[in-house]
């Protein structure tokens, strides 16, 4: 499943709307995804594999193995 392990960041719903003359005629379903990678990172002195969103990949909150 596409969900971060770290901030626990997973897929919205929501609708997409079309509005025509300043009112909402109609509306379709839309999902937003997260951009999910899979890394491998060092956890207790130990190399591991996990699904990271690319906010908290940026922000430094895991440490990356070589």
């Amino acid at each position: 499943m596409a969900k971060c392990e770290i901030c626990n960041k997973s897929v919205k719903t929501g609708h997409r709307i079309s509005i025509t003359r300043s009112q909402i005629s109609r509306r379709a379903n839309r999902v937003w995804k997260p951009n999910i990678k899979k890394v491998r990172i060092v956890q207790n002195g130990t190399a591991k594999t996990i699904s990271i969103c690319t906010h908290c990949l940026r922000a430094n909150k895991v440490t990356r193995a070589s």
